[in-house]
C-alpha cells in the first residue's frame, strides 16, 4: 500500500493513467520484459521485440486483432519524434488539396495534425475495441507508431500504402528526451540516463534501429507499398519530396496546379513556423491529455549538437553503423 497522496486522477492525463487495463492486457503484460518508462508514471514492456507502454497495450492488441485494411488505405509509419506530427500536416493536405481549395479555410488552422490523422492503436482502437472508421472519407488517412512486424495481417496483406519517415537517431535522441521531459507530472529524465536507455533499444516503440529496418527491408521489396522517406531530405529538398510522395499516393501534382504554386502552398501551411505560431497548436490538448505545444520544438536537423557530448555522438555513430551495416542506409 501506498501511503502517500496520490493526486486525483481526474487531474492525471490519459495518457499517464495505467490503472483501468484490460484483463487481456493485464495477461499479456504480466509475461513480458518490463522497464519504467521515460516519462515515469508507466512501464514499458517488450513486445514482439518493440518496447510498448502499457496504456497503449490494449490499443496495440485490438488493432491487430480488429483492423481491416482496404487496399486504398493509406498509412503514416513513423519512429517517435521523427517529424510525424509534420508529415501528418503534409499528407492530410495533399490528399485533401481538392476539398479545401481555400488555404485560409484550411482544417489545419483551427486543428492539430494529430486530430487530422489519427493514430490507430492509440486512439482509434484504444478508445473503442472495435471503432466506427465508417466516417472516414476515401482514401482513408491513419498513422501508427508500431514496426513493420507488428502491424495487423490484413495491413500486410493489402495493397494499402505505407509512408515510412525516418530521422537521425541523434535528433531523434535529443527530441523524445525534450518531448519526455514536457509530458512528465514532476521532475525531468537526465540525459544520460535517457541516453543509456535509448542506446541499449528501451524507447517507445524501441529499439530505434530495428523499427527504421523493418520498413526499409520492406520498402526494397515491396516499393510500390512501401515509401521509405528520411527528415534530413525532406528538409533539404521538400518540393522534391512532396512530388515523390504525391506519385507514389496516386495523386501527383497536375500543370496546371504546378503552374499556380500548389506545391509550394502546401508546403508553406504545413511548415513549422506556421504550425506552431498557429493559436490551436499553442493552446489545447489531444483527448490524450497531451498539450498541443508539446508537438512542437524546433524541428531541426542537427540541433543533438547543443545536447550530445562528443562520446555520445561516437556512441551512437557507433551503434548506427553496426546495425546498419548490412544496408544501404546512411544518416
Amino acid at each position: 500500500m501506498h501511503t502517500h497522496q496520490s493526486p486525483p486522477p481526474s487531474s492525471i492525463p490519459k495518457y499517464l493513467q495505467e490503472n483501468d487495463l484490460t484483463q487481456e492486457c493485464r495477461d499479456v503484460i504480466s509475461s513480458l520484459p518490463t522497464e519504467e518508462d521515460w516519462v515515469g508514471s508507466n512501464h514499458l514492456h517488450l513486445f514482439q521485440g518493440f518496447w510498448i507502454i502499457s496504456t497503449c497495450m490494449a490499443g496495440v492488441l485490438a488493432f491487430q486483432k480488429y483492423f481491416q485494411a482496404r487496399d486504398t488505405d493509406i498509412i503514416l509509419a513513423t519512429t517517435p519524434k521523427a517529424g510525424t506530427t509534420w508529415l501528418k500536416a503534409i499528407l492530410f493536405s495533399l490528399l485533401n488539396r481538392v476539398h479545401y481549395p481555400d488555404l485560409l479555410k484550411h482544417p489545419l488552422l483551427t486543428s492539430n495534425p494529430h486530430v487530422l490523422v489519427p493514430f490507430l492503436e492509440t486512439d482509434l482502437y484504444i478508445e473503442n475495441q472495435v471503432p466506427d472508421l465508417t466516417s472516414f472519407v476515401y482514401p482513408r488517412l491513419f498513422s501508427t507508431h508500431l514496426s513493420y512486424n507488428s502491424l495487423p495481417t490484413s495491413a500486410k496483406a493489402s495493397n494499402c500504402k505505407i509512408v515510412y519517415l525516418c530521422r537521425n537517431p541523434k535528433d531523434t535522441f535529443v527530441s523524445l528526451w525534450h518531448f519526455t521531459n514536457k509530458l512528465k507530472l514532476r521532475g525531468t529524465n537526465s540525459l544520460e540516463e535517457a541516453f543509456d536507455k535509448f542506446c541499449r533499444g528501451v524507447s517507445l516503440y524501441g529499439p530505434y534501429w530495428d523499427h527504421v529496418l523493418s520498413f526499409w527491408k520492406e520498402s526494397i521489396e515491396n516499393p510500390q507499398n512501401i515509401l521509405f522517406l528520411k527528415y534530413e531530405k525532406m528538409k533539404e529538398q521538400p518540393t522534391y519530396e512532396l512530388r515523390k510522395v504525391a506519385e507514389f499516393l496516386g495523386c501527383p501534382f497536375t500543370p496546371e496546379e504546378e503552374a499556380k504554386g500548389v506545391v509550394n502552398d502546401i508546403l508553406s501551411l504545413c511548415s513549422f513556423d506556421n504550425l506552431s505560431t498557429l493559436e490551436v497548436n499553442k493552446s489545447g490538448k489531444l483527448s490524450s491529455g497531451h498539450p498541443n505545444e508539446a508537438f512542437f520544438r524546433l524541428g531541426k536537423v542537427g540541433d543533438y549538437t547543443n545536447y550530445l557530448t562528443a562520446e555520445m555522438v561516437e556512441k551512437l555513430d557507433r551503434i548506427t553503423e553496426e546495425k546498419f551495416r548490412e544496408t544501404q542506409l546512411k544518416f
